[in-house]
């Protein structure tokens, strides 16, 4: 790190926990964040402020003027650009130290797998059943750490899948595919604006930890909010021997 990383990170550095050691590990770091929105929008940005090396930000959307109630990395000059653009800009904001690679498309079929192959972790903040799967697929073939996050109504849930583990669950021992798994779209149902930013925090922070090595991270767990009651609860999850994803592994 030269004098001016020293500085910027020095509130991290003075964390046993992290210290130097930890702080290069995040600057050599390579994060793939799937989703640029409510989710996306306080991952990403904690996670250039914190010194991550490389963001990959992937979204094929572009900014509406519904999405400024929840998803902060975005203004009110970004509508109808490219969501990966707009946040581009907003993280070279916060960190210029940050590089930020934009996939301004879906990830799927060998985009997906290559993307994932290259990170260092990968954090889902998608919104969609057939997108999770697909990273979560992605993530256990190329044994990848995922941190998964959701949030609808007033609730969200955060967990993470630590696919380095072979004790590990995934994403699918969870919430199998092609079970009948209601999908509830905050398009239809609403979102409570705070809620995004909360666990879109958890999972930044779940990520750092697992690129720190520090702490004890979420993996196994299933961490859940309801933020009308502002009440936690936490889940122990379990390998699924018969996981037509993990299940060999």
């Amino acid at each position: 790190m030269n004098d001016e990383q020293l500085l910027r990170y020095s509130r991290h550095i003075l964390l046993p926990q992290i210290g130097i050691e930890g702080q290069e590990a995040i600057l050599a770091a390579r994060v793939l964040v799937v989703g640029a929105g409510g989710l996306g929008s306080p991952a990403a940005l904690y996670l250039a402020a914190a010194g991550v090396g490389t963001l990959v930000l992937a979204d094929g959307d572009t900014v509406d003027l519904t999405n400024l109630q929840r998803q902060i990395l975005h203004s009110q000059e970004g509508v109808g650009r490219l969501k990966v653009e707009s946040g581009r800009d907003s993280l070279a904001r916060i960190n210029p130290l940050c590089q930020v690679e934009a996939i301004s498309q879906r990830l799927e079929g060998s985009l997906l797998e290559d993307q994932v192959a290259a990170a260092d972790l990968v954090l889902d903040c998608s919104d969609n059943f057939a997108t999770r799967h697909a990273i979560n697929r992605a993530c256990v073939r190329h044994r990848k750490p995922l941190v998964s996050g959701a949030a609808v109504r007033f609730d969200g849930q955060v967990s993470v899948f630590d696919l380095r583990q072979s004790a590990a669950p995934c994403y699918h021992c969870l919430f199998p595919e092609g079970e009948d798994v209601e999908e509830v779209r905050c398009a239809v149902m609403g979102v409570f604006a705070p809620i995004t930013g909360i666990i879109g925090t958890v999972q930044a922070a779940e990520a750092l930890k697992l690129l720190a090595g520090c702490g004890e991270t979420l993996n196994g767990r299933l961490l859940l909010l309801d933020a009308l009651s502002m009440d936690w609860r936490s889940i122990r999850l379990q390998k699924d021997a018969g996981c037509l994803v993990c299940g060999g592994m």
